[in-house]
């Protein structure tokens, strides 16, 4: 027996990976419904390769009664909506959007890193989907941290236009065709020109100078991963279509050698390490696209610091950093709390 699954902003970047992940990974469904806004309404959307086709419904008119699991990649207004809706009505939640994320109440999960967490899932009957620059560091962090105990943290990330959705993405492909044609170009989406540029803010900024998406990803690490940690971000955001890159220095209690680093992350769940020291020995954004791992690559000593280790860190941020992430959350869950049959 499979589940009845809801995807929630299924027209959208996120919502149709979630689609052709869940027809990847050969999800048990019994039922599956394709939702958006009004003007989506009436559309066909494809079902991953399966061949099957859905006609996608209003969000407004849809009842939750009945149904299992709902992936929610409808953003925080959405989700404040109708969020608590589906879940009183007994369909669990795994929303992608940032506004339950810190809610004491609601599991932040990675599976590969916190999967004991989910069994406080009851409570609202929502689980969070974190940040994509987040999922990824954490995927990358546990195994070390479980080996050394991880005391701090410096992260510099260099994050995709999709992970402005489909208006930043655009914004990236017009301005670069207009740069070439000698055409006008005008930010809309973005706070400064995007194509051939990098912009060093991500979200709005905060009273301490930081961004809101640099305060996400400490505070989103700290709650999946340690509260103790101490952790600085920087986030900018980079002329790359899909692919979020990270730079990550890392200091930790106990000595870990860049070569143990390696070993560890050879074998760790959700990691592929590509670390040749030599031309094109390590992954960049345009080879992560489309896959599932969490790629690390520059593994090396950092001989500033008492056990430190710097590393880069690279991933399809519509996929782990998002609709992966959402449907392994499912997986887990269903393995856990409601198992058919």
């Amino acid at each position: 027996m499979g589940y009845r699954v809801v995807v929630a902003g299924a027209t959208g970047n996120v919502g149709r990976e979630m689609l052709n992940i869940l027809a990847e990974r050969e999800f048990p469904i019994d039922e599956l419904a394709a939702l958006a806004s009004s003007r989506s309404a009436g559309d066909t959307i494809e079902f991953g390769e399966t061949g099957k086709t859905l006609k996608v419904q209003n969000i407004e008119h849809f009842d939750p009664t009945g149904w299992d699991i709902a992936l929610f990649a409808i953003g925080t207004d959405g989700s404040k909506e109708y969020a608590p809706k589906f879940a009183a009505a007994g369909c669990v939640v795994i929303d992608n959007a940032s506004l339950y994320r810190m809610d004491p109440d609601v599991p932040l999960i990675v599976p590969e890193v916190n999967p004991d967490a989910i069994d406080g899932y009851k409570a609202r009957n929502i689980i969070a989907n974190p940040n994509c620059s987040t999922a990824q560091l954490v995927v990358a962090l546990k195994p070390l941290h479980d080996a050394a105990t991880i005391k701090r943290v410096v992260v510099s990330t260099y994050q995709s236009a999709s992970g402005a959705g489909k208006a930043g993405m655009d914004e990236l492909f017009e301005q670069s065709r207009a740069i070439f044609v000698g055409d006008q170009v005008e930010p809309r989406k973005f706070t400064k020109q995007i194509a051939f540029n990098v912009i060093p803010h991500i979200d709005k900024f905060l009273e301490d100078g930081s961004t809101k998406e640099e305060w996400k990803m400490v505070v989103e690490t700290k709650k999946i991963l340690d509260p103790k940690i101490k952790m600085s971000a920087t986030c900018v955001r980079v002329p790359v279509f899909v692919g979020h890159s990270e730079s990550i220095n890392i200091e930790m209690e106990n000595e870990l050698s860049a070569e143990d680093a390696q070993k560890i992350l050879r074998e760790a769940p959700g990691v592929m390490l590509v670390d040749k020291r030599e031309d094109g020995g390590y992954v960049t954004p345009i080879e992560c696209v489309g896959d599932y791992a969490t790629f690390v690559s520059r593994v090396r000593d950092d001989s500033t610091v008492d056990n430190g280790l710097n590393l880069w860190c690279v991933s399809d941020n519509l996929r782990k950093g998002a609709a992966l992430n959402a449907v392994q959350i499912a997986e887990l869950l269903g393995r856990r709390h409601l198992k058919k049959g």
